[in-house]
């Protein structure tokens, strides 16, 4: 009943439209940072205290939806932490022995080796969340897609890999408006589960901020790579929630070219100094 009733809420949330036309700056400086690495995509960041967005490409970002690939390790972690698939962050999974490789050909040393579920975050390790989403079988999975109206709740016929296939596709105002109501707890899960899944996005923690995020990390029905990075910076404890969607060659170095831009963009939208 208990976890009807979070639901319940929480669908009424999205009814609430946070992106509108008076509260949206599109910012076309940002455009410099795809260029330069050779990519298209959109960014934007969230001033939650000022409820205002800064946008750069605002169509992409409201109406172009594309496979979350491992940012979907934030949700797949939700649903195993709340169904006890996943006992907690240290809970260990053992290597099946197969020696794995990234899209360049280098071999995924931080994969091929016993993780816990925090290990396995940090590092986007895919084996470990696809042993994750069958021990959460189809039904139960499709139960929360449909419960967080996740994109377009589609699954295909793999419990494992639907995230990476193009089954699943998500855009990036959806991902902005997850990752919102992760850091509030807001989301139709226990405190406990959101708490745990928001302490391992965390990837920076100083004096003067802190950085969480999710990267992804695939290819698109056309063969282009698409990479993601989402979540949030705080600084002085007020946060500012973000989403780059980046698209380039299938050979694009997408891992670097990401975090590169982030950086870039966050730095010139004056983060990094505690002065926000």
């Amino acid at each position: 009943m208990k976890t009807k009733l979070i639901i319940a809420l929480y669908a009424l949330s999205l009814l609430l439209s946070a992106c509108g036309s008076n509260n949206v700056t599109e910012d076309d400086s940002l455009k410099k940072y795809f260029d330069e690495n050779h990519v298209k995509g959109s960014f934007a960041l969230l001033d939650n205290g000022q409820a205002h967005f800064t946008i750069y490409n605002l169509s992409r970002y409201k109406d172009s939806a594309y496979l979350p690939a491992s940012t979907f390790k934030i949700v797949n972690s939700l649903i195993g932490l709340q169904t006890g698939r996943i006992v907690n962050e240290k809970m260990v999974i053992k290597w099946d022995g197969v020696v794995r490789k990234f899209p360049n050909g280098d071999t995924a040393k931080d994969w091929n080796k016993d993780l816990t579920m925090e290990e396995a975050f940090k590092v986007s390790a895919v084996p470990y969340y696809q042993e994750i989403a069958r021990r959460i079988g189809k039904d139960t999975m499709q139960y929360w897609l449909d419960s967080l109206k996740y994109g377009n709740h589609k699954m295909g016929s793999r419990v494992d890999s639907f995230w990476l296939d193009n089954s699943l596709q998500i855009t990036s105002d959806e991902q902005l408006g997850l990752v919102k109501k992760l850091y509030f707890t807001q989301l139709p899960f226990d405190k406990r589960t959101q708490n745990i899944v928001k302490q391992v996005m965390l990837q920076e923690s100083n004096a003067n901020y802190k950085l969480a995020y999710k990267t992804g990390w695939g290819f698109a029905a056309n063969g282009n790579s698409i990479g993601w990075v989402v979540g949030w910076i705080e600084e002085n404890r007020h946060p500012y929630f973000f989403v780059l969607n980046v698209e380039g060659a299938p050979n694009a170095d997408m891992k670097t070219i990401r975090k590169k831009m982030l950086m870039g963009i966050l730095k010139q939208l004056g983060f990094f100094e505690g002065k926000r």
